[in-house]
């Protein structure tokens, strides 16, 4: 398996465990994000190994080639000093060499498309890593925004089905209403008394009044009958 199956496997398990835990989902984000980024990390880490062994192939490519030139000149060499059986074992050891840089460079060329692949995976893996990073706020609002959501309906519902809080308010409010008719007909009561005694004042001063009126009539009436004393 790939470096890349595996983060992607890893990654996949890393959401769904996202999504079954969804308890906090800005916690949760935030921690897909880190996750996601460690493993660009070490993707990172497994392409530069694998530039670097595409580095020290072409290096032994061309070392293998450069051989085969010396190996050739040297051969050259042989031929103009006129020794064609040193120039023979020249050509052998060129051709060990030729042959060597043959199956260098293949596996330079293979390891070079790998690379080439590697890297636009890894530029993929981080394109969607950002990606990631711009909806995460995006999802966070939405999560937050739904989370409140649900708890003003869960308060709306655990209120609507509790018949015995609207009971106690309509209790209150008939209690109320007995307190305030009490406290007018008390108020009334006393309004009436404080009128009835002062009713029962004037009443009493206009019977005082009268009746001295008519003792002074009386009096002056017994005095007429009795004899003049003046004479």
């Amino acid at each position: 398996m790939s470096i890349f199956s595996r983060i992607k496997t890893l990654l996949s398990s890393n959401v769904n465990d996202v999504i079954s835990k969804a308890e906090k989902p800005e916690k949760m984000l935030n921690q897909l994000v880190i996750d996601m980024n460690e493993q660009l990390i070490e993707s990172k880490k497994a392409v530069a190994m694998a530039i670097a062994d595409e580095k020290k192939l072409e290096r032994e490519v061309l070392n293998q080639q450069a051989q085969s030139q010396e190996w050739e000149r040297k051969a050259m060499l042989a031929v103009q000093a006129g020794k064609d059986d040193l120039a023979k074992d020249a050509l052998l050891r060129k051709q060990e060499y030729d042959n060597a840089w043959g199956e260098y460079k293949k596996q330079w060329e293979a390891q070079h498309a790998s690379v080439d692949k590697l890297k636009q995976s890894l530029r993929e893996l981080q394109n969607k890593i950002e990606e990631a990073q711009r909806k995460k706020n995006l999802l966070v609002a939405r999560a937050k925004r739904a989370e409140a959501q649900q708890k003003i309906q869960s308060t709306i519902s655990s209120i609507s089905g509790n018949h015995s809080a609207f009971d106690a308010f309509d209790r209150m409010a008939a209690k109320v209403d007995q307190l305030e008719a009490q406290a007018e007909a008390t108020q009334e009561l006393e309004d009436f008394s404080s009128n009835a005694s002062l009713d029962k004042r004037f009443e009493e001063l206009e019977k005082s009044g009268n009746s001295a009126d008519l003792m002074l009539l009386e009096l002056k009436e017994k005095m007429k009958a009795l004899p003049d004393k003046s004479g």
